[in-house]
């Protein structure tokens, strides 16, 4: 399915992470022993959101389907995103029985180590015809595990005419059977070059989609489209920070893909995108939110 340029709106689908970062560890903790971080912060996380922080960068209307965390995170993060220039009208508050979903990222020197809290529903559900009337033309899921626990959502995107993209962000609880058939449904698969690896180690038929992009980190990305193999190299850069590297890419892609360029030049811009995300800390970067931006308090 070729994108729509007439509709400029994404929606941007998936669990929404608090993430508590801590940084400056003289080592991974180990059970029975307490260790001390230089630094702490607070981060709005999880590969939708992130994208969605990075789309709305680059100039498109970006609304984000997640549920948003109830206290004592929630004006944090809902304050993130509005900087961001992320739109809520399709988000909503998490119920009251449900816990927020919460990362812990562990930093010691160059490695992470990561503990994560998944609970409840992965996101709301969609009206075709409310993302129609909002001007939206591709929906992106932000993980391979969200839409194997909706899978509707391939049906909705069609009966709002939209693209679909589809990232990684591997599970592995999840088996070939539960997968091969979802991805072949998007129009632009979005795996990194380990998660690529992984799912024809189990089976799955590679090239996955119809317009399948494997994120090779320092050495650019390829994509596999009509039978063709496109290449883009990346210029290399001193990175700060990994965190959301690849779905920043993802948005430089799409931001040019969804436009009518060519997959060489959507490849270029998203090796620039992820350049630039490994060169700040956090997975995105926030901005006074435009007028049009803030909103009314989500359902």
């Amino acid at each position: 399915m070729k994108p729509r340029t007439d509709r400029t709106g994404v929606v941007s689908v998936g669990r929404l992470y608090i993430d508590l970062i801590f940084t400056g560890l003289p080592r991974q903790p180990s059970l029975g022993t307490e260790i001390y971080a230089d630094g702490f912060s607070i981060h709005a996380g999880g590969g939708a959101c992130i994208t969605a922080a990075h789309l709305s960068a680059l100039g498109c209307p970006t609304y984000l389907a997640a549920f948003l965390p109830g206290a004592p995170f929630d004006q944090t993060i809902r304050e993130q995103l509005e900087a961001a220039g992320v739109l809520l009208e399709f988000a909503q508050r998490a119920g009251r029985d449900q816990p927020p979903q919460v990362t812990a990222a562990l930093v010691a020197g160059g490695d992470r180590a990561f503990v994560t809290h998944r609970h409840g529903p992965a996101a709301p559900r969609l009206d075709p015809a409310r993302l129609r009337a909002a001007g939206i033309g591709h929906m992106h899921i932000g993980e391979l595990a969200t839409l194997v626990e909706m899978p509707e959502l391939l049906t909705v995107a069609r009966a709002a005419d939209l693209t679909v993209s589809l990232d990684c962000s591997w599970d592995e609880s999840l088996q070939a059977t539960d997968v091969a058939q979802l991805i072949a449904g998007v129009d632009v698969f979005l795996p990194n070059a380990a998660e690529a690896n992984r799912l024809s180690g189990i089976g799955v038929a590679d090239p996955f989609a119809p317009l399948t992009i494997v994120k090779e980190g320092e050495k650019g990305a390829r994509a596999h489209h009509q039978g063709v193999v496109i290449r883009a190299a990346t210029t290399p850069v001193k990175p700060v920070d990994t965190t959301g590297a690849g779905d920043a890419f993802n948005a430089g892609f799409l931001s040019r893909w969804m436009r009518g360029a060519s997959v060489q030049e959507a490849l270029q811009a998203g090796n620039i995108a992820g350049g630039k995300a490994v060169q700040m800390a956090g997975g995105f970067a926030v901005r006074a939110a435009p007028a049009a931006a803030r909103q009314t308090d989500p359902a």
